[in-house]
């Protein structure tokens, strides 16, 4: 039996594209040709686009603007901000820039953040009701108030000090008064009470009580006392109040100083015996004073504290050698003195 010749099969699409005419396969080349043109710049285009990245801009000049102002700004350049805040001494500052960084005229990119410190303000924009507080606490305040900027608000030192029955130290005027704005560093002129030019009560008893008692009596009386020590005469108790002026129950002003005297206590071994005295600042008011004792093993132990209307201070005492007496006026130290025989 005879085999069948087979003729190969060709491919439909070469067939196709030969049966074309010579024109038309020129139109067909130019056409996948201009493809693969636009493919390769599509591509260039794209290649391009994310080599150059964000566009590029200047940072302008904000300082001084007023926030607002400057968000519009630095919107227009395709800039965002980082805000911080802070105080200043001009209450007029309130919502201006103060600070940028980067600073102006610098190039960066499109959607840089940029760093404005923006005004806060004053600490103090109008003038407080100081009027019937304490003229020390008030100080303290303004000091507190103004620790991290320039005082907007002080006090006229020496204030005017007159007697009154209110509390000595009581602020009775004041000067700008409470509510006015303040537009620049402003002083603060006070009247200020010095208590009861007449004050009268009667004198406590002093006599027999020991040194820690006469202290502690001290401490709660309206009247200044003044200590002296001796040696105990026959039959007085040693370490005790043995004398007093003016004798207790009689009715004084207050600002007369009482006058007591000590026997010595009995002598004992690394202890000493004996008054503190020191000469203050003559004051216009009684202030708040106290004496501390630094013990050689760091140990700090109050010996006394009274208001004082300054002038002589004297306070007696019974602690170990090598101690140290330390004496502070309104908070603030004042002197140390070493105790010794």
């Amino acid at each position: 039996m005879k085999k069948k010749e087979t003729t190969p099969k060709l491919d439909r699409s070469l067939i196709s594209f030969r049966s074309l005419g010579r024109e038309q396969r020129r139109l067909f080349g130019l056409y996948a040709l201009g493809l693969c043109l636009v493919f390769l710049l599509a591509a260039l285009i794209a290649f391009f686009a994310i080599l150059k990245g964000p566009e590029k801009v200047m940072v302008p000049d904000l300082r001084g603007m007023e926030l607002a102002d400057a968000l519009v700004r630095m919107q227009e350049r395709e800039l965002y901000p980082r805000l911080s805040l802070r105080f200043t001494n001009n209450p007029q500052d309130k919502n201006t820039i103060l600070e940028q960084d980067p600073l102006p005229g610098v190039i960066v990119k499109a959607g840089r953040r940029i760093k404005l410190t923006v005004s806060r303000g004053a600490v103090l924009d109008e003038i407080d009701n100081y009027i019937g507080k304490n003229i020390d606490a008030v100080k303290l305040e303004l000091l507190s108030l103004f620790s991290s900027t320039q005082a907007l608000v002080s006090i006229r030192e020496p204030p005017v000090y007159r007697f009154d029955d209110a509390e000595p130290g009581t602020i009775l005027e004041q000067s700008p008064p409470a509510g006015e704005q303040i537009s620049g560093p402003t002083v603060l002129e006070l009247v200020v009470s010095k208590g009861p030019e007449s004050a009268k009560k009667k004198v406590p008893a002093y006599l027999g009580l020991s040194m820690a008692e006469a202290i502690a009596q001290m401490e709660k009386s309206s009247f200044t006392v003044d200590f002296s020590m001796r040696q105990p005469k026959q039959g007085e108790k040693p370490g005790t109040v043995v004398e007093q002026q003016p004798k207790a129950g009689v009715t004084a002003q207050v600002k007369d100083r009482i006058q007591l005297v000590l026997s010595a206590p009995e002598a004992s071994p690394g202890l000493v015996h004996g008054v503190f005295m020191y000469t203050l600042p003559e004051y216009p008011y009684p202030v708040p004073v106290k004496i501390e004792a630094l013990k050689s093993g760091g140990q700090r132990q109050l010996i006394a504290s009274m208001k004082h209307p300054g002038g002589g201070l004297s306070i007696p005492f019974s602690l170990p050698e090598g101690s140290t007496l330390i004496l502070s006026a309104l908070d603030k130290e004042i002197s140390r003195t070493g105790v010794k025989r």
